[in-house]
């Protein structure tokens, strides 16, 4: 999610505003000019951990995900059509990682935003595209299971891979329009400061807040919450029923899973937001220490790298999957390793 404006109770990481520096646009090569010395925010030992950090976590998640897409893809067992939210959810996480958090990345060590305006407003607009498209995800995923149990028959007949691609182009779309008015009301400062960070008017943060995270929240909290009552009412049900398929351990289990993914996102961005819908109801009184905000921050954009963790865990098909992808892997580079020895040796 894009970090919000600086703030008197707190100071905000990702686009912060350097509002004590001298920066001017121009419209040559660089797009700015440096007329006073920019202190790092950190020493160059904290600025080298934070770094491999972050490094380290964006490989992470675009091997993993890619993991996933792949494993959907080409395994039997994982060719149902509700695993293709899986893959654009997984496809969102990989552009997380490639174009929202080096750039972030660079913005939190050095202090300032040292690109040009246009791409900060690309990057304002493509990050919360992507957090938004993460939550309505999993809210399309919440409702799949809810209406599977639910209606097993009809639904059943119904969700079919063109209709499940239908929901997913939806999906994206809703985020696009939920996404857009960062481009509409970017905060720029007169008096030759470049500002890349979104509007700090109330309207907007709990816009975002609501739109983006706590609205979904509450759709798939009310929706797992039914279908625990479902799944609650169908253990009383009389032995002689017939089984159903969306009743079988494997779906049971596939549900769990869901439910994990889900929760582990909350948990890894709740603090962020509620700590910034916190500028727009408490303006004058809200205490979050700057460093603790920036420990929100980041372990939301940690979440983009746990999913492909969780499905190893929790779920024996995707594991199997995996470990065929990186035993055939393992060969290929085995097989290019010796026939790059050969070829040394003649």
């Amino acid at each position: 999610m894009a970090a919000a404006p600086k703030v008197t109770c707190l100071s905000v990481p990702g686009v912060n505003v350097i509002t004590n520096l001298n920066l001017s646009v121009t419209s040559g090569s660089a797009p700015y000019n440096q007329t006073a010395l920019r202190i790092p925010p950190y020493s160059p030992e904290a600025t080298a951990l934070f770094a491999m950090a972050i490094t380290l976590m964006m490989i992470l998640t675009i091997v993993g995900n890619i993991l996933v897409i792949i494993a959907v893809l080409t395994s039997r067992s994982l060719h149902g059509p509700q695993n293709l939210f899986l893959v654009s959810l997984a496809a969102a996480d990989i552009l997380v990682a490639t174009l929202i958090i080096p750039f972030s990345l660079a913005n939190e060590l050095q202090g300032y935003w040292a690109f040009r305006s246009l791409w900060c407003e690309i990057y304002l607009a493509l990050d919360v595209l992507f957090c938004t498209s993460s939550i309505a995800h999993l809210c399309a995923i919440s409702l799949d299971r809810y209406l599977s149990i639910s209606q097993p028959v009809s639904y059943g007949i119904q969700r079919t891979p063109a209709n499940i691609k239908v929901a997913i182009v939806v999906v994206w779309l809703l985020s696009a329009i939920i996404s857009f008015p960062p481009l509409l009301s970017l905060d720029k400062s007169k008096g030759g400061v470049e500002v890349c960070e979104l509007n700090n008017e109330r309207w907007y943060i709990l816009y975002s807040t609501i739109g983006s995270f706590f609205v979904p929240c509450l759709i798939m909290i009310g929706v797992y919450i039914r279908i625990y009552q479902i799944a609650k009412q169908h253990t009383r049900c009389l032995p002689r029923e017939k089984p159903n398929p969306n009743k079988t351990p494997g779906n049971k289990r596939f549900t769990f899973v869901l439910a994990v993914v889900i929760g582990v996102f909350v948990i890894c961005w709740f603090p962020f937001f509620f700590s910034y819908s916190l500028k727009a109801i408490f303006p004058e009184t809200c205490l979050v220490p700057a460093p603790l905000f920036t420990f929100f921050f980041w372990i939301g954009y940690c979440n983009s790298c746990l999913n492909p963790v969780i499905y190893t865990i929790f779920n024996q098909d995707f594991r199997k999957a995996f470990k065929k992808i990186l035993s055939i892997l393992w060969s290929l580079f085995e097989l290019a390793s010796q026939l790059a020895t050969n070829q040394n040796i003649v």
